[in-house]
């Protein structure tokens, strides 16, 4: 997978990351995910919406020019409405934004969660001393944000401040500023937690910063 981040922009975050975690007493790890699952439906959502455009244009031809080439309009019908499916289900694969048009938000957010939840297991981020990790995931295909408390500060972050933080990251990705979005995560991380944890002064979970291609 090709880096999102410059190493300019990982030193940055690095020196954040062990500013906040200073402030909070807790252990972060931020994590850049391509996507988090095939969504192997939205190719066939868009056919079918490319072949019902396709096969009304041409259900609006064959009536306006009902008397040309009878003969012909069922060929026609067939292979423009199957070539209208065809080019529709190839853009998703070609231009992500189209491909989230077929996107609901619920699956979308359902499937960035348990990626990141299977990613907090893998990494094993629980192995800190007082359960302090955090995982702060960002998908972009979904342009998701997902955080993770461990049940060390999981009852430190309130659900308003758990939405602060993604609220604030989530209008920078959809403008691709990947920096500045994990930058006001971390903010507002810092801000809703205070000193309300108690961890260990060592760094306990690895500083680099996650990047995965996902699903």
């Amino acid at each position: 997978m090709k880096t999102k981040l410059s190493e300019e922009e990982r030193s940055q975050l690095d020196g954040l990351v062990s500013e906040t975690e200073k402030q909070t007493g807790t252990q972060i790890v931020l994590a850049v995910i391509k996507r988090s699952d095939s969504y192997t439906e939205l190719p066939w959502k868009a056919f079918a919406l490319g072949a019902g455009i396709a096969g009304l244009l041409i259900l609006i031809l064959e009536l306006s020019f009902f008397d040309w080439y009878p003969d012909m309009m069922m060929a026609v019908a067939v292979t423009g409405t199957l070539a209208g499916g065809v080019v529709f289900a190839f853009l998703t694969a070609l231009l992500p934004g189209f491909a989230r048009m077929f996107l609901s938000e619920d699956r979308a957010e359902t499937e960035v969660l348990q990626y990141g939840q299977s990613l907090f297991l893998e990494r094993e981020l629980f192995a800190t001393s007082k359960r302090t990790g955090i995982l702060l995931l960002v998908s972009l295909f979904e342009r998701k944000v997902v955080v993770l408390p461990d049940k060390g500060v999981r009852d430190k972050l309130t659900e308003t401040e758990l939405q602060n933080v993604i609220g604030s990251m989530t209008p920078l990705l959809k403008k691709h500023r990947l920096l500045s979005a994990f930058q006001a995560g971390l903010k507002e991380l810092s801000r809703g937690l205070g000193k309300a944890a108690t961890g260990s002064d060592e760094n306990e979970l690895p500083d680099d910063i996650i990047e995965e291609k996902g699903v």
